[in-house]
């Protein structure tokens, strides 16, 4: 499957890649097929057809349905959405592509319900589904690292907090999250947010390691379990009770993300961020704020689904479980109806205003 990865090789401009407006967008993607065209040229480029079951490039051809190959090395019939986030999807492709346009070009994404109703889909699970697949592919595998001086502070996400205790003890029902971010010359760099199963060492000590190179600075709080996790950093430790300056002074990058993390959540996705999914919503956030500075809505659509098709399938039980509780125990399903979506590929309708009559 990583065979025709990178096929289109480097080009000295980005101009082609994807619709830079959303009247291009209507225009590139008018159907179904020009939606498939799209995602075989993300996968195999200008190479042509790549197997993903043997790894064979180039040796295939088109059936004549149009949507799918006959590989000639290993007589396999495959297409550009076998082994994706698409595999097997009985959504058609234009609304798949739809729903990646409003979740990467609107500034505060868009949740299930937004896309259920924007798109007048019958069922709250595939808007549900469809959502954290993309986001699924929001996460490059071989992404670099934090590095330089990087700030990191922990935070509590939904829940209520308990009466009468004090500090972080009276969080129980919180879910723990450490956010980090980069500090740079001019503003924030990246950032990287991971939700803990719980605030002790061995935790902090592994989301550290793997979002944070080997040496870089880290700047934090008092916390004194994470001053012990800091094996392998340079730790400026900066107390904010012994300072009297408040933490968004002393720590500004990371304060300022975790307040948009959290004004997100709470717009967006109006709190119901459920504890075994939050990584996934806070991988959206991740992929939003990281590609801030894109100059053209278009980009991180065009980003999003050059990952989508090298990313894995999962299925609806997959991810609704979350790897929280065991495989055979069979997830609630979303309330309402449920139906298969229709295209949004439409026929030209003739200017039906001219035909009324006054």
């Amino acid at each position: 499957m990583t065979v025709a990865r990178g096929l289109l090789g480097p080009m000295t401009s980005m101009a082609g890649r994807y619709p830079g407006t959303v009247v291009q967008f209507a225009g590139w993607f008018p159907d179904d097929a020009a939606c498939l065209d799209y995602l075989a040229w993300l996968r195999w480029g200008d190479a042509g057809f790549g197997c993903y079951l043997c790894g064979v490039v180039g040796r295939g051809w088109p059936r004549a349905d149009g949507a799918s190959w006959d590989c000639g090395a290993c007589g396999s019939r495959t297409s550009a959405t076998a082994g994706t986030i698409f595999h097997r999807t009985r959504t058609p492709l234009t609304v798949w592509f739809r729903a990646a346009w409003e979740l990467t070009t609107r500034a505060n994404g868009v949740s299930a319900r937004g896309i259920q109703r924007s798109l007048e889909l019958g069922s709250y699970q595939t808007a549900w589904t469809m959502l954290h697949r993309f986001r699924l592919a929001m996460v490059m595998p071989d992404r670099a690292k934090l590095s330089g001086v990087v700030e990191v502070d922990d935070m509590f996400v939904g829940g209520r907090n308990k009466p009468g205790m004090a500090g972080r003890s009276r969080r129980p029902h919180k879910t723990p999250v450490l956010m980090m971010a980069e500090v740079r010359s001019r503003g924030i760099g990246r950032c990287r947010a991971v939700v803990l199963p719980r605030l002790d060492g061995a935790s902090l000590r592994a989301a550290l390691n793997a979002n944070i190179e080997q040496g870089s600075t880290i700047r934090s709080d008092g916390l004194v379990v994470l001053a012990q996790s800091m094996t392998g950093f340079v730790h400026d430790r900066i107390s904010v009770q012994g300072s009297g300056t408040p933490a968004h002074v002393l720590f500004p990058a990371v304060s300022r993300v975790q307040s948009q993390a959290k004004r997100w959540l709470e717009g967006t996705l109006q709190g119901a961020a459920e504890p075994e999914h939050l990584q996934a919503y806070l991988n959206e956030f991740e992929f939003r704020f990281n590609r801030r500075k894109a100059r053209k809505p278009g980009l991180l659509f065009y980003r999003l689904l050059e990952q989508a098709v090298h990313t894995p399938p999962a299925t609806y039980v997959d991810i609704a479980i979350g790897g929280t509780r065991p495989r055979k125990t069979a997830p609630t399903l979303p309330p309402g109806p449920r139906g298969l979506p229709q295209t949004l590929a439409q026929p030209d309708a003739g200017r039906p205003w001219r035909s009324i009559r006054t």
